[in-house]
């Protein structure tokens, strides 16, 4: 009985990490459109007030999309820098800690 159980243990361990099977799928009902694309959400669908996806093939998009997302994160560091800086005024190894006062002033000093 002890052997059965490791031996249907040790099986199941092994079905964890055999890959899984493909499925096929039809390219016609999975066909890339910009409303399936994520982000197009009900009242407003896709939302493009400029344009530029008019003309643009699905590479084209997706580039968009990641430079979007990309940029995105870089605005998000950039208002943690900003909170950053105000929260270690004065004790900065730069500029010998001379540069004091709100974050917004700092370039002008």
């Amino acid at each position: 009985m002890m052997k059965l159980a490791i031996t249907s243990l040790l099986a199941g361990s092994a079905a964890a990490f055999a890959p899984a099977p493909m499925a096929r799928t039809s390219t016609s009902m999975n066909a890339f459109t910009v409303d399936n694309m994520p982000g197009a959400l009900a009242p407003m669908g896709f939302f493009d007030p400029l344009g530029f996806a008019e003309k643009a093939d699905e590479k084209t998009l997706k580039r968009y999309r990641e430079a979007e997302v990309t940029h995105g994160r870089v605005a998000m560091l950039a208002a943690v820098g900003f909170l950053v800086g105000e929260a270690v005024e004065g004790s900065s190894f730069l500029f010998d800690a001379q540069i004091t006062g709100p974050a917004i002033t700092h370039f002008l000093q």
